[in-house]
């Protein structure tokens, strides 16, 4: 009798288990967000190609405890951001890439219309350089479209709340800014 009872409290925890997390399904899903997220702090291709690759080798480190990841999804952004960080402040600020603005540059436009372009977005990216720390980090995640606002506020380690007055500012800033440029640029 007792053996039948250890078999079905057996059976049970098997089946209450979180399945096994694969490590290949993990890359397939989310390598392009984290590259995204790299590629918009560091603006090299190389450099955010090498974070993802970093995060993924930390997956494999915890292959054994990633069943008690709650959120798959935030832990990995988590683990790209702080690596990402790392990497910047390694750099100098004023390396920004020409190549990334160039990248965001429609490819469907004339080449001049297109150079133009993406000098306008170089005075951005520059303008939200200046922006506080805070400011610039709730910005940069917020303008993948992939994370809300509770994401990023997993990542940063805030409150929601922050998190949204973070952004509403940093918006804020961000247009007057570059509003004012604009309008220098005129006169």
């Amino acid at each position: 009798m007792a053996s039948t009872e250890g078999c079905s409290l057996a059976l049970s925890f098997r089946e209450d288990a979180r399945p096994a997390v694969d490590p290949a399904e993990l890359v397939e899903r989310y390598s392009t967000l984290l590259f995204r997220i790299a590629y918009s702090v560091l603006r090299n291709r190389a450099e955010a190609e090498d974070v993802v690759q970093d995060v993924f080798i930390r997956v494999l480190e915890h292959r054994l405890t990633l069943s008690a990841v709650r959120d798959m999804r935030v832990w990995l952004v988590r683990i790209a951001w702080n690596l990402t960080l790392d990497r910047k402040r390694r750099k100098r600020p004023e390396q920004l890439d020409e190549n990334f603005a160039q990248s965001l540059a429609s490819g469907t436009i004339r080449a001049d219309a297109a150079m133009e372009e993406a000098q306008e977005f170089q005075a951005v990216l520059r303008e939200v350089e200046r922006l506080p720390k805070a400011e610039r980090h709730v910005l940069l995640l917020s303008a993948l479209e992939e994370l809300s606002t509770a994401e990023i506020a997993g990542v940063l380690g805030r409150s929601e709340s922050a998190v949204r007055g973070l952004l509403s500012r940093a918006r804020a800033r961000l247009r007057e800014r570059v509003e004012g440029r604009l309008t220098d640029e005129r006169c």
